[in-house]
């Protein structure tokens, strides 16, 4: 895994300045690093202007990603087939993708425009928010033939039959459709089964090009997004340009421990300055107060990652999705799925107690159900949760490894919870590891594909365990705490424990 934080290399040659002395106070306008192929002219300009007759006001460095993004080659294709922008979460990057949505519908002529998100309501919100700039704007609406609002097939149609549609991704999402442009937000979460279903929708179309927008890589998630931005970062080391990609990333380069006093080729997390080189939408729609108020509440990763860009990327698309595969793992997502009584629940944390997680078990259809309850930062929540959980759901058990980093818990939850927490030996956490693995590859577990789950799962590896193994706490980079909880509460659905007396009724 590599991490902005620890990267050597020098500010690019792209790099934005900072603001003017005088003046508001504005996050920078230009990225910190950028790299866009020649271009003769651009249709960013439409796009903007065609935007603000729909209401939307774009901010100058979302005019900006897209007077670039938008440039185009002196064939009239476009010079970038594929856009990225990497920005912290609240700065706006919405406000591109409705513009260059609106274009594409309204001036550009393309045919099919494809919206996907990870999420099913990220994508949904999506729609909503088009319409909703369609709609304040009588010479646009009238052109429309249909607002399609059927679950799964958000659609806005024209009367020339342009059409641009909202999907959530999944292996199949997007197969058979040939789209113009595809605009892959939630970029973040976004691995080779997307790609390998959406992006050959685009090979027989003339003059394709592709958006991924998000935020900062959180591990091994990020493959398509650690790919992009290699080829960015590399290009900008050889001082070339990469001749399809146009990269716009907004991150702080934060000190190394190795940095001397007075170092000023990085960043101090705790400076204004990270914050406005990151942040471009300060001064607009976020203020350093608040960006404030986050830094005291937010852990130091947390912060890095989710305020100054700071993300952990796949140092390459093989070292993701050793132990199960990630096509297994999606398989089993069931948004229906029902829980039933009884309820195991467990908890876990990492090995440097900065994140915890608690994760409930229960049958479903003969196999398992398994939801990530909570998944937090610190462990001081960690009792009066459990607490609250066990009095309203009032469960067979609760499972921690007393070994493992949450087992110093123990005696407080079970004071608190007037129960004996149960503790697997070694031998039977392989067991629990063991079973979890053959009930995926039975397809006898069902989720609501949590994103911490799917993150640990990707980044896990084995650890061995006498003759048997179970799953690797360090040197894996990546928080594991929901997959460990998540084991051990499918084992104690059928581990020995005293049943409640007095369970409740079934309210989930």
């Amino acid at each position: 895994m590599t991490s902005l934080a620890s990267e050597k290399s020098a500010k690019p040659k792209s790099a934005a300045r900072p603001p003017e002395a005088d003046g508001p106070v504005r996050g920078w306008q230009r990225p910190p690093i950028e790299i866009v192929p020649p271009s003769v002219s651009s249709a960013g300009q439409e796009a903007i202007d065609l935007a603000a007759r729909a209401g939307l006001e774009l901010d100058p460095w979302q005019q900006h990603v897209l007077r670039q993004g938008m440039g185009e080659a002196p064939d009239g294709s476009w010079a970038a087939f594929e856009c990225c922008v990497n920005v912290p979460r609240q700065n706006g990057k919405g406000g591109i993708i409705e513009a260059r949505e609106l274009w594409g519908l309204f001036i550009g002529g393309e045919k099919l425009i494809l919206h996907s998100a990870h999420e099913f309501k990220t994508a949904k919100a999506a729609f909503k928010r088009v319409e909703r700039l369609i709609r304040g704007c009588p010479d646009l609406h009238k052109r429309v033939k249909t607002y399609r609002y059927t679950v799964g097939e958000e659609a806005i149609e024209l009367h020339t039959g342009q059409t641009l549609r909202f999907i959530a991704r999944s292996k199949g999402s997007g197969r058979g459709f040939t789209g113009d442009c595809n605009i892959l937000d939630e970029d973040m979460i976004l691995g080779d089964d997307a790609m390998d279903a959406l992006l050959p929708t685009m090979a027989a179309v003339e003059n394709p090009q592709i958006w991924y927008l998000g935020s900062a890589g959180i591990g091994p998630l990020s493959v398509q997004l650690g790919r992009l931005r290699r080829r960015a970062l590399a290009a900008i080391e050889a001082g070339t340009v990469d001749p399809s990609l146009a990269y716009f990333e907004w991150s702080a380069a934060l000190h190394l421990d190795e940095c001397p006093p007075g170092c000023t080729a990085h960043d101090d997390a705790a400076s204004d300055e990270a914050v406005l080189k990151a942040n471009p939408a300060v001064g607009y729609r976020l203020t350093l107060e608040k960006v404030r108020n986050e830094r005291m509440t937010l852990s130091t990763v947390g912060y890095a990652r989710e305020r100054l860009g700071v993300g952990d990327y796949p140092s390459d698309g093989t070292d993701t999705w050793q132990v199960i595969g990630e096509d297994a793992w999606r398989a089993l997502a069931d948004a229906k799925a029902k829980p039933e009584r009884p309820y195991s629940f467990s908890i876990d944390a990492t090995p440097e107690r900065d994140y915890a997680s608690i994760v409930v078990a229960c049958p479903w259809r003969g196999g398992t159900h398994l939801e990530v309850v909570e998944h937090r930062q610190g462990m001081g929540w960690v009792v009066e949760r459990a607490k609250q959980l066990n009095e309203k759901w009032g469960p067979r058990c609760w499972v921690v490894d007393g070994g493992g980093p949450a087992g110093s818990l123990i005696p407080d939850l079970e004071d608190a919870l007037g129960i004996t927490v149960v503790q697997p030996k070694a031998r039977e956490i392989a067991q629990a590891t063991g079973q979890f693995y053959d009930a995926v590859a039975d397809q006898s577990i069902s989720h609501l594909d949590p994103p911490p789950l799917a993150v640990a799962l990707a980044g896990a590896q084995k650890r061995p365990l006498g003759d048997a193994w179970a799953w690797a706490r360090r040197g894996v980079g990546v928080d594991i705490s929901p997959l460990v909880a998540a084991t051990l509460a499918k084992w104690g659905l059928t581990a020995e424990v005293e049943e409640a007396t007095d369970p409740l009724d079934n309210i989930w």
